[in-house]
């Protein structure tokens, strides 16, 4: 299924556009913040040379997005599209930050909504994979709709294996969901 997995969305709190290699400055200057990676399974990424790979690996998947602030343009953060760990029909949808000025909910949402809304025209279902016990997205994928599966997928980090839960949205559970 052809979609384009780098799509430029705007919402009221967030828009989002292609990642490009002059966005590192900017993006890494969010991501060095030790406190967004606190209870992430790859705690470490605020160290230039870890977030130097999850940059590289954004860039080179296709699917990454920046985030910025609608109103001043100003980079806030990122998150990507992924087909390698999919079923057909279905897109991920992860990798997903956000400066701590932004967290509490509506910066999450919207960016979420529209990432959500643009992969459902292409695929039947957006998957996000979720460290088993990163609490906090957890509970931020059950408060925008997301359906725990009884889908897991183990991740090889440096730190170690890490289990992560799958939770799905699709087409019928977004448009009667939260994020309607």
């Amino acid at each position: 299924m052809s979609a384009d997995l780098q799509p430029t969305l705007r919402g009221e709190l967030v828009a989002l556009r292609p990642i490009e290699p002059d966005d590192w400055d900017a993006l890494y200057a969010v991501a060095s913040d030790p406190l967004i990676w606190a209870v992430h399974p790859v705690h470490d990424r605020w160290q230039e040379p870890v977030f130097r790979r999850f940059f590289d690996e954004g860039l080179a998947s296709g699917g990454g997005l920046v985030a910025t602030d609608p109103v001043s343009g100003a980079v806030i953060g990122f998150s990507r599209y992924d087909l390698a760990r999919v079923e057909p029909g279905e897109v991920e949808i992860g990798w997903t930050f956000l400066a701590r000025n932004y967290w509490g909910g509506a910066a999450n949402a919207d960016l979420k909504r529209l990432m959500i809304g643009h992969a459902l025209r292409h695929f039947d279902r957006a998957l996000f994979l979720v460290g088993e016990a990163n609490i906090r997205s957890r509970r931020a994928m059950e408060k925008i709709g997301g359906r725990l599966t009884d889908r897991t997928y183990d991740a090889d980090y440096p730190s170690g294996i890490v289990r992560h839960v799958i939770y799905a949205i699709d087409r019928e559970g977004f448009a009667a969901g939260p994020l309607a």
